[in-house]
């Protein structure tokens, strides 16, 4: 009976670690957000580059930005008049940016290229041609 007992103790400490273990190897290989990211670069000691961009009618400003391929920067969006979309498909960001509130979005590009980002609120006639030129470099 207490070989029994101690053959199950064995058995139930050896699944907890393995199930342990295995948690652990899952944790590792989930995705994290560019936020994390950003921040994990900031405990590094390496403070990610802050870019402000501000939104106004018909315009962002600066208009166009340079990035480097795989280096987080954040990306500081304030508007001026009204509520703003900033959204990009190929940088992963879709946001809204609202008047008076600063929003801090981290971004880590993946790819080298040349991406538009585009304002996703109509703010009025000129609400088409709001854009802004993200060139990401090697």
């Amino acid at each position: 009976m207490k070989t029994t007992m101690i053959v199950a103790k064995n058995r139930i400490v050896k699944t907890i670690v393995l199930a342990a273990a295995f948690g652990l190897a899952l944790a590792g290989l989930a995705p994290r957000g560019s936020i994390v990211r950003a921040q994990e670069a900031a405990n590094a000691g390496v403070a990610p580059q802050v870019i402000e961009i501000s939104a106004k009618k018909y315009e962002f400003s600066p208009s166009q930005i340079t990035l480097k391929q795989g280096v987080p920067v954040i990306l500081r969006l304030t508007s001026t008049d009204r509520t703003h979309g900033f959204l990009s498909r190929a940088l992963k960001v879709d946001t809204d940016i609202f008047p008076g509130k600063s929003t801090d979005i981290a971004v880590t590009p993946a790819t080298a290229g040349t991406f538009m980002v585009i304002c996703d609120h109509y703010c009025g006639t000129g609400h088409g041609n709001m854009k802004m030129k993200v060139t990401v470099v090697q």
